[in-house]
């Protein structure tokens, strides 16, 4: 199989900031205890986690998503990076701490802790700046926004030049709606087997704002459908709406890496032509 190069960079609406239409999910690199995935996988050393960002850079890719959630992704990303932070886009979190040790995870949005994980986040990321930062919502979308004003925090983090864009990874309607009301970007589930909050999706593109698509691929739990390639049909949905600036897709696997992108750069393709 080529190599496809995603020619087409999408800018995130509301921002100065041109994104990949697809982003590289990075949990698979810090953390293999609690996650959600039909099956089991084995985090890659450093030599394999090199090589995934340098196939990620060459076929165009320009956009990681990782969180203090996703246990030592941070910190291994950090050191990888080096010599080249210019080119990527990098999008961590706060709100979700995960302990390795016990597996678990717990949340905490109040603005103390906003502060300490931003400054552990560049510190472990050893950057200046994170490009974006977002929000890692336990559910309860609209509580955390009005009880804890998260997204006001997140704002004098822009003021402070320590981040560039703000919002959350969102898992309610109203709740991405009103993120997207308070800040510059909404993370949201969108797949072939789930459009339950396609509404988010419609309502940035209406204001232009930005929206990340999670679990684009459904984790690789997608439902098979006769005769259809359901990870070209993922992609014709996601990408074919307006309002997506990138859907990230967590693979390490450098075979997957390129189908998607060949299946992403086909449905631009066709988009684009029509």
């Amino acid at each position: 199989m080529g190599e496809f190069v995603l020619l087409t960079l999408r800018k995130i609406a509301g921002t100065d900031l041109m994104v990949s239409p697809i982003g590289l999910g990075t949990v698979k690199l810090g953390r293999d205890r609690g996650v959600k995935y039909p099956e089991s996988f084995t985090i890659p050393d450093d030599r394999s986690a090199r090589g995934l960002l340098d196939l990620s850079r060459d076929l165009g890719i320009n956009l990681l998503d990782t969180a203090p959630a996703y246990g030592r992704s941070e910190e291994r990303l950090g050191p990888l990076l080096q010599g080249q932070r210019d080119h990527w886009l990098i999008c961590s979190k706060v709100g979700e701490e995960f302990n390795n040790q016990t597996g678990q995870s717990h949340f905490d949005f109040t603005p103390e802790h906003v502060r300490l994980s931003i400054e552990r986040s560049l510190q472990r990321l050893q950057t200046d700046v994170i490009d974006i930062l977002l929000v890692h919502s336990d559910g309860n979308d609209i509580e955390i926004i009005q009880r804890y004003g998260i997204l006001e925090q997140l704002e004098l983090l822009k003021a402070e030049g320590k981040i560039r864009a703000a919002g959350m990874s969102t898992k309610t309607v109203a709740g991405g709606i009103e993120a997207l009301k308070r800040s510059d970007i909404a993370m949201v589930t969108y797949n072939l087997d789930y459009q339950d909050e396609l509404a988010v999706i419609d309502y940035a593109l209406a204001e232009e704002k930005g929206v990340f698509i999670k679990k684009a691929l459904a984790s690789g739990s997608l439902n098979q459908r006769p005769g259809i390639d359901p990870v070209r049909a993922s992609f014709d949905q996601v990408l074919g709406h307006q309002g997506v600036s990138s859907a990230i897709i967590g693979t390490i696997n450098p075979e997957h890496l390129r189908a998607n992108v060949e299946a992403a750069s086909a449905a631009m393709e066709q988009q684009l032509s029509t």
